[in-house]
């Protein structure tokens, strides 16, 4: 038998190896896939493990959610089948006349789910600037906020929000406080430990990083009835996330912290490369000493500023065209994958988005730095 390890490793060495994974029977260092979606009973009719039917969930679901909640340091981890999936979860938790504050610029599904709950259902949004120091503490309303909901940075502005401050602010007038950490996981930023109460994900995006799957992350700091009740929903919507898509996931994350180190050195690269640049309005990075958030980001981001940058084009027309002319960064919604991605914002942003027409937003992928500085050159002098 191998010697019991003597020491505790550190999160992205668990993470790389699926919690130092290995098969009992035949030694396999690669976790399998368990695809049954019903699960056989004992000889009293009593459960043989956790599963009893797969829509509530699966064994290699559960593996990815240990390896979830181990990256993020909590009590456990849920994974659902898309990120709104999982957003739409907690908030179905919300009762009428309930209020709830969130940032101005979010995910845009996000937002538009809570304007129907607000429509529908009877709650109360306040979107607050998160650019403005102090917005989010004048939108709380102690003893009616129940949930506060933070994205830091913010899609695709990158506006940093100071997560313990928020926490001490929600906490203090009896809110909970979510952190919508997609662009910033836990290999950089530790939010739990900041003061969240629960940490949402795509798992779409940096979590699974190929690209080739949709899912949610929930991870939470304490198990409690608030909790259940959102895994009573999950169940009852049917949104646990299947094996195969589950199996991919745990193969994403073992790349994890590799992918975000080297996503966000070359989105620095970039940023840098382009501020001031003749052609361009701006650049916004939060890496970026001149960046608004750059003091509070450096503090709570310690594994890197990320793979993230939006740059503000001439105009709309000049956006639009830059997009276009592209030759290696691939013109495509999403983010987190090991390609390039840089999208029109505002050609997928809903009526009435805050998004400026001009911005231009780009997920740095793993490629080599120097193509996609040459990329982005050629593309600029070519809308010109």
């Amino acid at each position: 038998m191998r010697p019991p390890r003597q020491f505790t490793t550190r999160p992205e060495t668990r993470t790389a190896q699926a919690l130092h994974y290995v098969h009992p029977l035949h030694g396999a260092v690669v976790p399998g896939i368990e695809p049954s979606s019903t699960f056989a009973r004992d000889e009293n009719y009593d459960p043989m493990g956790a599963q009893v039917y797969a829509r509530s969930g699966n064994p290699t679901l559960a593996h990815a959610e240990a390896v979830l909640a181990d990256l993020d340091g909590a009590a456990e981890a849920m994974i659902f089948t898309s990120g709104m999936s999982a957003t739409v979860a907690v908030m179905e938790t919300l009762r009428a006349g309930d209020h709830v504050v969130a940032p101005r610029i979010m995910y845009h599904g996000g937002a538009v789910w809570l304007q129907r709950m607000e429509a529908v259902r009877g709650i109360e949004v306040t979107f607050y600037d998160a650019g403005v120091p102090d917005a989010l503490a004048a939108a709380i309303r102690p003893g009616q906020t129940r949930m506060v909901w933070v994205e830091t940075p913010t899609n695709p502005n990158w506006q940093i929000t100071d997560i313990a401050a928020a926490a001490d602010v929600a906490h203090s007038a009896g809110a909970r406080l979510i952190v919508d950490a997609t662009v910033s996981p836990a290999c950089t930023t530790r939010a739990l430990d900041l003061g969240a109460d629960l940490v949402f994900q795509s798992a779409t995006k940096y979590l699974n990083g190929h690209s080739d799957i949709t899912g949610g992350g929930l991870s939470v700091a304490t198990v409690d009835p608030w909790w259940e009740e959102i895994r009573d929903v999950r169940t009852l919507q049917g949104t646990a996330m299947a094996a195969f898509e589950a199996w991919l996931l745990i193969r994403g994350l073992r790349t994890l912290h590799l992918r975000f180190d080297r996503a966000s050195a070359s989105a620095l690269a970039l940023a840098a490369h382009f501020e001031g640049h003749p052609a361009l309005r701006g650049v916004l990075y939060p890496g970026l000493a001149n960046h608004p958030g750059h003091a509070i980001a450096a503090r709570q981001m310690t594994g890197g500023f990320g793979g993230m940058l939006s740059i503000l084009a001439s105009s709309e027309g000049a956006a639009r065209k830059i997009a276009s002319h592209t030759q290696v960064m691939l013109p495509a919604t999403s983010l987190g994958g090991v390609e390039t991605l840089i999208e029109h914002r505002m050609a997928v942003e809903p009526p009435g988005s805050a998004v400026a027409p001009e911005l231009l937003r780009i997920s740095v992928g793993i490629e080599a730095v120097e193509d996609l500085i040459a990329d982005l050159e050629q593309a600029i002098e070519r809308a010109q």
